[in-house]
């Protein structure tokens, strides 16, 4: 099959499947006469794996880890429950970050709980008031929008 069809199959953008195979989590396709690339069911297989992990959330150095077992069959298993195990401390975290944040936009939002105009407004007010008085982040650690979400 052709890497269109690859998409379709799997539901996965060709951009994504391209980018996938220059990071090595899928293998390079065969090539027909006319230098298509030719994927067969093996790639599908793979290739789902990879999005199962990613709809985990899971790093692509995480689904790299797990192809890595997946492909060493008679590997220890441990190792793939001490990745999980990372993992949902990482989501947990994420939670705990979520739910604080949450707290904050909700505390913003009571600023203004009526409808006046822009220039008297709380919520815009309480941004701007933030801004200017933001901490700067400790040497070596840099603030990032839900850092673990996006980082």
């Amino acid at each position: 099959m052709k890497i269109g069809e690859l998409a379709a199959a799997t539901d996965t953008p060709v951009e994504t499947i391209r980018y996938y195979e220059k990071q090595g989590l899928l293998p390079a396709p065969a090539r027909s006469a006319s230098n298509y690339r030719v994927y067969g069911p093996a790639h599908v297989e793979r290739l789902q794996f990879i999005r199962q992990g990613r709809s985990l959330d899971m790093s692509l150095d995480e689904v790299r880890v797990l192809l890595h077992y997946k492909d060493s069959p008679g590997s220890d298993c441990g190792d793939v429950n001490a990745l999980l195990d990372e993992h949902i401390g990482h989501v947990s975290q994420r939670i705990r970050e979520l739910k604080r944040l949450e707290k904050h936009l909700r505390e913003l939002r009571a600023q203004c709980a009526s409808s006046r105009d822009a220039a008297h407004c709380g919520i815009l007010t309480e941004i701007a008031q933030a801004s200017r008085t933001r901490r700067k982040p400790a040497p070596g650690k840099a603030t990032r929008h839900l850092g673990s979400v996006h980082g």
